[in-house]
């Protein structure tokens, strides 16, 4: 019986969960609307002693130029004692940090929360000696995503 409940629970997150091995994106499909996901995202990761730096309505601010864009949010997160030891192991992270995501609404009306796989940041700027902080980070944007896009 334990096993059933264990391979549904697979079985959804492999339906709900896209990685793109080929850029290093991971894509999680929400329940929510790209405004109340990037709200639940936020309130997420504050509570557990992120910072958001900024939160951009790319949408919006398209339209001031005359773009049409399906909804698309950048919402920027972080915490120093977690993004200070990575730029110690590789300087060159600082260009991936502090840490994105992408809230956005595809053509089928289907909204889709995105992130940098930390794995694909790790290979990407040779980091060595930090597995344990990658490791940390990989758990860290998985719950906070996950709890921002499913009920």
């Amino acid at each position: 019986m334990l096993v059933k409940y264990f391979l549904g629970g697979v079985l959804a997150l492999v339906l709900t969960t896209t990685a793109n091995a080929d850029n290093g994106l991971i894509m999680l499909k929400s329940g929510f609307s790209v405004d109340e996901t990037a709200d639940r995202f936020e309130k997420v990761v504050q509570e557990k002693g992120m910072i958001i730096f900024a939160r951009i309505d790319h949408a919006k601010r398209a339209e001031k130029v005359g773009v049409q864009l399906r909804p698309t949010q950048l919402v920027i997160f972080g915490n120093p004692k977690v993004g200070s030891p990575l730029m110690a192991c590789s300087q060159s992270v600082a260009i991936d940090l502090p840490q994105k995501v992408v809230v956005s609404e595809d053509e089928n009306q289907q909204v889709w929360l995105t992130y940098n796989d930390p794995q694909y940041l790790q290979t990407r700027h040779n980091i060595e000696g930090c597995d344990a902080v990658i490791e940390k980070i990989t758990k860290a944007l998985a719950s906070f995503s996950q709890s921002a896009t499913q009920l």
